[in-house]
């Protein structure tokens, strides 16, 4: 019955339709049928943007983006320090109106990303709205690396380290940023993965695996009934300072992993907001049309066999946070995970 509506549809419909679309659509309609958020279907255009967010190097113009929640309006959330945006003048705040002369009012932060990426060495011309003003910007895109961790060394001699996504360098990333503070010279150490939506299964056993000697890391559950065991993969790098994990709402999937090993295991005292729940694992496949499909395969579960899908991992200490960005320099978690280390014992010195 497929082929036979296929070109039933191809060749009497009223109108037009792109043979690629019907295809599209058809496989976009078994994922739909599975019920899971978390399957889906990525068109040429979108699966190679996936792809490069989790590698850390895009080719763009070197900003983020947010969407502005009471208008829907697409605006730069962060020029990135050398990049082609800061070098064409756009600056934070301003509103994204037309991509190559295209409205894009009303698109998605997906779409947007979609048109304003593209090979390095190509110029965009992007029409963007600065207050009252219409401002028209030249940018020539580069190969960009997005900046992952963010680190500095508190007072009271405690270092903090903010990791925003698990992309395939991070555990490099993560190691340089601890040696350069002097991890273990320090009277503790805050881990920040608030925000942070996930990333690559393998990159978060190695976070993990940075923290925790030996042992397991997490436990994969599949349909078959079969379970596989992941241990700490033998990259500890002697980390014995004591140590608080930052998480809230917004931490998901790779960042609820690496919580579920290091607070079953002991290892670190978990401050914040309850986690987003996503227990399940993904796996990537390329199609013949470059593009690519995402499928559920397995729930993950913490080493003691906790499976946090819908749930979330709940904090040892809950400290609930809603920022109101009238007062950036107030962050009562962070507060509170300096108050633990300094008055509290660690959750544990033993890896």
């Amino acid at each position: 019955p497929f082929w036979q509506v296929y070109n039933l549809i191809a060749d009497e419909y009223l109108e037009p339709v792109e043979p690629e679309a019907l295809v599209d659509g058809a496989i976009q309609g078994m994922f739909d049928v599975l019920g899971d958020e978390f399957s889906g279907y990525m068109s040429p255009d979108i699966y190679p943007m996936m792809n490069a967010d989790l590698s850390g190097h895009v080719e763009g113009i070197g900003a983020l983006v947010e969407t502005v929640e009471e208008t829907g309006a697409i605006r730069i959330a962060s020029v990135l320090e050398g990049s082609p945006a800061e070098a064409a003048g756009i600056r934070d705040g301003d509103i994204f109106v037309e991509v190559d002369g295209e409205d894009v009012t009303g698109i998605s932060q997906m779409e947007l990303v979609t048109k304003v990426r593209g090979p390095a060495g190509t110029v965009v011309n992007l029409t963007m709205q600065r207050g009252d003003q219409l401002l028209k910007f030249s940018v020539t895109r580069a190969r960009i690396e997005v900046p992952n961790l963010e680190y500095k060394i508190l007072d009271n001699n405690i270092g903090y380290v903010k990791m925003r996504d698990f992309s395939a360098d991070a555990r490099t990333k993560l190691d340089e940023v601890l040696q350069d503070i002097n991890v273990n010279e320090l009277d503790g150490l805050v881990f920040d993965l608030r925000g942070n939506p996930g990333g690559l299964l393998s990159t978060a056993i190695d976070i993990a695996s940075a923290f925790i000697k030996d042992g397991t890391i997490l436990i994969e559950d599949f349909g078959n009934g079969e379970q596989r065991v992941f241990e700490a993969n033998g990259t500890y790098i002697g980390v014995s300072v004591p140590l608080v994990l930052l998480v809230d709402e917004d931490s998901a999937s790779a960042s609820e992993l690496v919580a579920g090993a290091l607070q079953d295991r002991g290892r670190a005292t978990i401050i914040g907001e309850t986690t987003f729940g996503k227990g399940t694992v993904q796996t990537w496949r390329e199609l013949v049309n470059g593009g690519g499909v995402r499928l559920t395969i397995a729930r993950w579960l913490t080493p003691n066999g906790n499976w946090i899908h819908d749930v979330g991992i709940m904090p040892d200490i809950v400290v609930e946070w809603t920022p109101d960005g009238n007062n950036d320099t107030a962050d009562p978690q962070l507060e509170a995970a300096i108050s633990y280390l300094l008055t509290q014992q660690p959750a544990s010195l033993m890896p």
